[in-house]
């Protein structure tokens, strides 16, 4: 999992990127995190249809990725599993 490449999907307009805020759970969320880019773009196109320009696909190295979750103060991150479900892992 070391050398595995993760996509994430970020806001043009303020730099934030897309988290999850699970119903039990108060703070800064859980950062989105897809397996394949092609799974982000999916889950864009179904849920965001009218505003996925608005919305970019970036790449991060696993190991680049403790020092984002620290530097955003995110509490975890969640795999998404099936982009059209969708159906996300928390960690």
């Amino acid at each position: 999992m070391y050398s595995d490449i993760f996509y994430l999907i970020r806001s043009k307009l303020d730099g934030k990127y897309l988290v999850a805020h699970p119903k039990t759970k108060e703070g800064m969320g859980y950062l989105i995190l897809f397996k394949e880019h092609f799974d982000a773009l999916s889950y864009l196109n179904k849920y965001a249809e009218d505003v996925r320009d608005r919305f970019s696909v970036e790449s991060l190295p696993s190991s680049q990725l403790k020092t984002l979750v620290k530097r955003w103060e995110f509490e975890g991150v969640g795999i998404v599993q099936d982009p059209l479900l969708p159906r996300i892992e928390f960690l």
